[in-house]
């Protein structure tokens, strides 16, 4: 009852002071002329205020302060120097573009707090492929590693309005569900202060005309709290999975599962611009959602609607099989499900070019075909007409 309380009084409270401040942003991101320009590989169309991840800042800082007791190990001391570095990149790199070296750097060193909190320390994968103990220095390689390619997905898919946020909503209300059956409150507590901010912001995010994109300061930050849950979530002692209703051996793809969006649009954009001779993190519109809007025709919404959709079902659908399947066959499932997504999407990017590209050209050939087809139409109907009057001309009986 006492945690119940507390979470519904920090939702209304992350809400409401992610909602009232949104707007002060805009207006001071419109006064300053801190807006982003659309370019040729954006999908707006006009200049539009960013920063909204500055509102995701403070808001969690605030929650920290009240729900710090909360944690077993002060995480919450751990979590706060990471999470101002990676606002301060953010916000630079918003600001200031910045190198993707710079970047993955500062990363690095935000994840260094978290990795030095002995609360997040995994001493077993629990026979997950049947490994079981594995040494601390190998600990901090896959966490570090598994941190990193967590923040740089989902900064990733901050591409079209209303998807980050979606996705990050969907993330929220599972681990906010996995840590109250597992009795982390604090870590609940953290996923409900970022549920109610992504659902603030979604609404600006998606409207037409008080507009703002979370912009890199936001998506680094979500994008490090939701790899932050993650691997909590991995690091659970095996008494606490009793509660959950999936086998302890299958928590890494439970894991999986729940970042599958994020997870598989990187790994299929990087592929595409390694096997095109291009930096993984050059820019380009090959990403998921970039193939549902150009190709398909889906709005915005449409396309992050599908996207969330799909990551809940799918979570739910792994939770299903993990409480009963063993882990290896588990593994196929997902290997299956990644190929098959890979060729429905590959089959329409198959020479690895730029989607936007592809289509352009293919409409201005659409458009000279159709304008041939119209001057031969034209020329056998004039053809015609001319037959028609030579044949009249011919019918006329002779002079007499």
């Amino acid at each position: 009852m006492f945690f119940l309380e507390t979470a519904i009084s920090i939702f209304i409270g992350a809400f409401v002071l992610t909602y009232l401040t949104i707007p002060k942003i805009i207006k001071v991101v419109e006064y300053k002329r801190l807006m982003d320009d659309p370019n040729k590989r954006s999908s707006h169309g006009v200049r539009t205020p960013t920063l909204g991840g500055v509102s995701f800042y403070y808001t969690l800082i605030f929650a920290l302060f009240f729900i710090h007791a909360k944690g077993e190990f002060n995480e919450a001391i751990y979590i706060i120097p990471g999470l101002t570095i990676l606002f301060i990149v953010g916000l630079k790199d918003d600001l200031v573009v910045i190198s993707p070296g710079a970047k993955l750097i500062t990363q690095c060193f935000a994840i260094a707090f978290i990795l030095a909190n002995p609360s997040f320390d995994i001493n077993s994968l629990h026979g997950f492929l049947n490994i079981y103990e594995i040494p601390h220095y190998l600990y901090l390689i896959i966490a570090g590693f598994m941190m990193l390619t967590i923040i740089n997905s989902y900064n990733l898919i901050d591409g079209i309005d209303g998807l980050a946020s979606v996705v990050g909503i969907v993330i929220m209300v599972i681990y906010t569900t996995i840590f109250y059956l597992t009795g982390e409150y604090f870590f609940a507590l953290i996923s409900i202060t970022l549920n109610a901010s992504l659902m603030s912001f979604l609404g600006f995010n998606l409207s037409s005309d008080k507009k703002i994109f979370m912009g890199d300061t936001g998506s680094l930050i979500v994008g490090f709290v939701i790899s932050i849950l993650t691997l909590k979530f991995l690091a659970l002692k095996p008494e606490a999975y009793s509660e959950l209703p999936f086998l302890l051996e299958n928590a890494p793809l439970i894991a999986i599962g729940i970042l599958i969006v994020p997870l598989f649009d990187t790994a299929r954009v990087f592929a595409i611009r390694i096997a095109n001779k291009r930096g993984p993190f050059s820019p380009d519109r090959n990403h998921t959602h970039h193939v549902l809007i150009d190709y398909w025709g889906l709005s915005h919404k449409q396309a992050s609607f599908i996207i969330g959709c799909f990551n809940m079902l799918f979570v739910m659908l792994f939770i299903v099989l993990g409480s009963r399947a063993k882990n290896l066959a588990m593994v196929v499932i997902l290997i299956s499900v990644v190929i098959i997504l890979g060729y429905i999407f590959f089959r329409y990017n198959y020479n690895f070019a730029t989607l936007k590209q592809k289509i352009m050209l293919k409409r201005k050939v659409d458009k000279i075909t159709g304008k041939k087809q119209d001057n031969n139409k034209n020329s056998k109907t004039r053809k015609d007409n001319l037959n028609g009057k030579v044949k009249t001309k011919s019918t006329k009986p002779p002079l007499q």
